[in-house]
């Protein structure tokens, strides 16, 4: 296998703007800021929780070609243009990361396109040994 490999999810944007949708380096994975639209029917949710549930498809499908899942997500960012929707996306996030907990950022940014409501984009990291258990530390920050 190559150390670099790159993939492309149908977006016409990749194209126009020439970027991959993930590309793998060596043992990390990185892809690129994701939103949810359906890539092959160009439709998009009028809501956030339903285009939240659309980029992680397309997220999960990019990291599947590699052969990686979310349980290899170590960070994320989101980017959601209205603040008063931090806290459904907030809660998706919580869902759908229960017992991963990847560095996580939210910022709240306009996007692209007046009708998406989130984007993320994930680094991921192909582990060595993915049965050997995690090692977790709790701190207290004050």
């Amino acid at each position: 296998m190559s150390d670099v490999v790159k993939v492309k999810s149908g977006s016409k944007f990749e194209e126009i703007n020439s970027y991959s949708r993930l590309v793998q380096a060596g043992d990390y994975v990185f892809v690129s800021n994701t939103a949810g639209r359906n890539y092959k029917t160009r439709a998009i949710a009028a809501d956030v929780v339903g285009q939240a549930e659309q980029a992680f498809r397309n997220i999960e499908a990019a990291l599947a070609a590699v052969g990686l899942t979310l349980k290899d997500v170590v960070a994320i960012r989101c980017h959601v243009p209205d603040p008063a929707e931090t806290g459904l996306v907030g809660r998706f996030l919580g869902d759908r990361f229960r017992g991963i907990d990847p560095a996580a950022t939210m910022i709240c940014t306009p996007l692209a396109h007046h009708e998406m409501k989130v984007e993320f984009e994930v680094t991921a990291y192909r582990r060595r040994d993915p049965s050997a258990p995690e090692k977790r530390i709790s701190i207290e920050i004050g």
